[in-house]
C-alpha cells in the first residue's frame, strides 16, 4: 500500500516520539530533552538523548538516529507499513488505503479486532498467574531451588497456574466465552455434556510455572506451562491461535531485544527456563524456540536485530539432530555479513547448568570457540561416509548438494564448494558440472554449451523445489553480464534467448521484478532498503509498498498468488512487465548478489537526488554543504563497491 507523505507528516506531528521511546528505553529529564540508556549499542552512562521538540532521538555513542517511525524499524524489528499502523492506532488515526475493497477492509479491521481482544484476554490471564505465584509457597520454593530470584521472575512475568480444573473461571466473568477457547485458556469438549448440559470446560494448564510468551511489542500471545514435580508433559504449550504461531514466535526475543545488541549476537537455547537463567547469569541475549524445531522464520526473525546467531544445543544425539534442523532453516539466511555458529555443551550440561560450574567467562570462551556454519555443513555433509572410498567422496557430494544449494550466492557459498569438491575427491569445476547435469538425462549438451553464459549457469535446482533446471542458451543474458546491465545509464537494453529485443528494463524494474517472483528476499533487505523503495516516485514505489505490507500480513507469497491479487489495480501491467523480465533469465529470481547489486546502484541514485538538493539550499544554509560532502562521502564508497566511476 502506497502511503501518503502527508498522512505520514500528519502522524509524526501527532505522535510524541519521547512516548514511544519511553516504552522500551527508561527516560529521565536532562535539560531540554531526555536522556536514557541507548538500546543500540551497550553503554554504562546515558549519551541516548530524545527531544521532544525536534522529535528527534540521538545517539552520542553509537550515532543511531531518527523518528518515532525508525524507532520501531530499528528497535522493535517492525516493518515500514506495520510501523506507520502501529503508531496510527495509537493516536486514533485511520492510514489510507483507498486501494483495497471495502469488504476486505472490513476483513482485516475485524481480523486485527480479534488480534488485540484474544491478547487483552491473555494478558488478564498472565496477572492472575502472577498474583497465584506470590501466594503459593511450593512454587516459589521450586524457582528458589532453580536459582531464580523474585526480581527475574518479575522481568519475564513469571506465575503459576493452580491446581483445580477451572481457575480461570474466577477470573473471567463468562467462563463459557468463545475467547477462552480461541485464546487456548480453556478446553471445550463438545462430545461430552456437563450437568448443566453445556459442553464440558476446563483450564488447559493447571498446577504449572507459567512462562507468558510475547511478541515483539511485548503484548502476551500464549503461555508456556512446566510442571512442579513429576509429570506428564513436561512443558506444554499454548495451542496455534489468530496471535500465536511456534513456528514464528521466540520465548524471549522481547525481553532480549536490547541485550543483543550489546552482546553482538542472539543466543538460541532449547528451553523457557535455559533463558531466564541465563538473563539472571549475564547472558540476557538468549532466546528459546517454542517446543518445535527451529524454521526459517526464526531465523529471519533473529536476523532483523543482529547480524549473528549462536545456537545452543546438549551434545548428545538428540542436540546433534536439533542442531541440524537448525542448519537447515539458518542455510537460506546465511550470507557474507552474518554470522551463524553452532555451541555444543557436554552432555551432562545445558547453559544454566554450565555456568553455574564454570563460570560466566568460561561459557563466553565456549561461544567464542562455536562451530562456524561452513565447518557444519561439511561435517553434516559428510555424515555417515567413508572418506576413504570413492563410494564414500561420492555419497558426501550427494548429500552436500542441498545443503550447498540452500545458502545465498555471495563469496561464503563459493568457498564452500572448493571445499566440498576437496572432500570429494574432485575439481572445483568438474563438481558444477556434476551438480549442472539435467536431472534424469544424459548427454544433454556439451559441457561447454551448458558454460557459455555465465559462472552461475551450472546451478542447481533450489532448495526442495525440484524445479527442472535447462541449460541457458549460449548468448542469452546470464549474470557474467551484470555489469554491462547496470552499468552508468538508467535504462538497459534486455534480449531473450532467442535474441529477440525486449524493451528497457530500468534499475526500479529490475528490482520489482526480482522480488514480486521471490517475494522471500524482501526480509534479507535492511530497513532502510525497504524505506527507499517504498518512497520511489510514482507507481514503483506504489508497489513495493503494497508488497511490504502483503508479507507483514501474510508473510511471503509465489508470484502465483500476488498476481491475483493484483488483478484489475492499477499497476497490474508494470508488475507483469517485471516479473516477465526476470523470467528471461533463468533462476534470477534466486540471485541474491544480482538483487544485492541492483540496491547498491538505486542507494547511488537516491544519494545523487540527496546532492543535488543539499547544493540547491546551500546558498540559504552553509551546513548544507557539509551535508553535501557526507553524502557524497557515502555516495563515492558505494560506488566503490561495484566498480564504479564518480560520475
Amino acid at each position: 500500500m502506497a502511503i501518503p507523505q502527508s498522512f505520514i507528516q500528519e502522524l509524526l506531528s501527532r505522535v510524541d516520539v519521547v512516548d514511544v521511546v519511553g516504552r522500551y528505553v527508561q527516560l529521565k529529564k536532562g535539560g531540554a530533552n531526555f536522556m536514557g540508556l541507548c538500546p543500540f549499542h551497550g553503554e554504562k552512562s546515558p549519551s541516548f538523548s530524545v527531544s521532544p521538540t525536534k522529535q528527534f532521538y540521538h545517539c552520542f555513542g553509537c550515532g543511531a538516529n531518527g523518528n518515532a517511525i525508525g524507532f520501531l524499524m530499528e528497535h522493535v524489528g517492525m516493518g515500514f507499513v506495520e510501523a506507520v499502523k502501529e503508531l496510527a492506532s495509537q493516536v486514533g488515526l485511520q492510514v489510507p488505503d483507498e486501494d483495497i475493497s471495502p469488504q476486505e477492509r472490513e476483513r482485516a479491521a475485524q481480523q486485527r479486532q480479534q488480534q488485540a481482544t484474544l491478547t487483552d484476554v491473555l494478558e488478564k490471564a498472565g496477572k492472575s498467574y502472577q498474583q497465584q505465584l506470590k501466594g503459593s509457597p511450593r512454587a516459589v520454593d521450586y524457582l528458589k531451588r532453580r536459582g531464580l530470584s523474585g526480581q527475574i521472575a518479575k522481568v519475564f512475568g513469571l506465575g503459576y497456574a493452580p491446581e483445580g480444573w477451572r481457575h480461570l473461571a474466577g477470573v473471567f466473568p463468562d467462563y463459557a466465552s468463545p475467547l477462552l477457547t480461541e485464546s487456548g485458556l480453556v478446553i471445550e469438549h463438545a462430545d461430552e455434556k456437563g450437568q448443566d448440559g453445556q459442553a464440558k470446560r476446563y483450564d488447559r494448564f493447571r498446577d504449572r510455572i507459567m512462562f507468558p510468551i510475547r511478541n515483539v511489542k511485548g503484548e502476551c500471545i500464549g503461555f508456556g506451562g512446566r510442571v512442579l514435580d513429576k509429570g506428564e508433559p513436561k512443558y506444554l504449550n499454548s495451542p496455534e491461535t489468530p496471535v500465536f504461531s511456534k513456528g514464528r514466535e521466540l520465548y524471549g526475543l522481547f525481553e532480549a531485544r536490547t541485550a543483543i545488541r550489546q552482546h553482538g549476537y542472539a543466543l538460541v537455547t532449547e528451553g523457557y527456563m535455559d533463558v531466564v537463567a541465563l538473563a539472571q547469569l549475564g547472558f540476557a541475549n538468549a532466546v528459546a524456540t517454542l517446543g518445535t524445531a527451529c524454521t526459517p522464520d526464526h531465523v529471519q526473525k533473529l536476523f532483523r536485530f543482529t547480524d549473528a546467531v549462536v545456537f545452543s544445543f546438549d551434545g548428545d544425539a538428540a542436540g546433534r539432530r536439533a542442531a541440524r534442523k537448525a542448519l537447515d532453516a539458518a542455510l537460506p539466511w546465511a550470507s557474507d555479513t552474518r554470522s551463524v555458529k553452532f555451541l555444543f555443551l557436554p552432555a551432562e550440561h545445558d547453559p544454566d547448568s554450565y555456568i553455574r560450574e564454570h563460570g560466566t567467562d568460561a561459557f563466553a570462551e565456549r561461544v567464542k570457540e562455536a562451530v562456524p556454519l561452513s565447518r557444519f555443513l561439511l561435517e553434516a555433509a559428510a555424515a555417515d561416509c567413508d572418506l576413504k572410498s570413492a563410494e564414500g567422496r561420492a555419497r558426501m557430494a550427494s548429500q552436500a548438494r542441498p545443503l550447498w544449494t540452500a545458502l545465498p550466492e555471495g563469496a561464503l557459498k563459493r568457498q564452500l564448494l572448493g571445499e566440498i569438491a576437496h572432500g570429494a575427491g574432485l575439481d572445483t569445476t568438474d563438481l558444477e558440472r556434476l551438480w549442472s547435469a539435467p536431472t534424469g538425462r544424459t548427454g544433454t549438451g556439451t559441457p561447454g554449451q551448458r558454460r557459455a553464459a555465465g559462472p552461475d549457469d551450472g546451478a542447481p535446482p533450489r532448495g526442495d523445489n525440484e524445479r527442472a533446471w535447462r541449460p541457458r542458451q549460449a548468448g542469452g543474458p546470464g549474470p557474467s553480464d551484470r555489469q554491462g546491465r547496470y552499468g552508468r545509464s538508467e535504462r538497459t537494453e534486455r534480449r531473450g534467448p532467442a535474441g529477440a529485443r525486449r524493451g528497457l528494463v530500468s534499475r526500479e524494474d529490475r528490482a520489482l521484478g526480482l522480488l514480486l517472483s521471490n517475494p522471500a528476499a524482501w526480509d534479507a533487505l535492511s530497513a532502510d532498503d525497504h524505506h527507499l523503495l517504498a518512497e520511489l516516485p510514482g507507481a514503483h514505489g506504489v508497489l513495493f509498498a503494497w508488497l511490504e505490507s502483503q508479507i507483514h500480513e501474510h508473510g511471503p507469497q509465489p508470484w502465483a498468488v500476488l498476481r491475483e491479487i493484483l488483478r484489475e489495480q492499477p499497476h497490474e501491467a508494470l508488475a507483469h512487465q517485471a516479473v516477465e523480465q526476470v523470467a528471461l533469465t533463468p533462476g534470477a529470481e534466486q540471485d541474491a548478489e544480482e538483487l544485492a547489486h541492483v540496491m547498491l546502484r538505486l542507494r547511488i541514485d537516491r544519494l545523487k537526488v540527496l546532492e543535488n538538493e543539499a547544493i540547491a539550499r546551500a546558498g540559504s544554509d552553509p551546513a548544507e554543504l557539509r551535508r553535501y560532502a557526507d553524502i557524497q562521502a557515502q555516495r563515492k564508497a558505494l560506488e566503490h563497491q561495484i566498480g564504479a566511476s564518480p560520475v
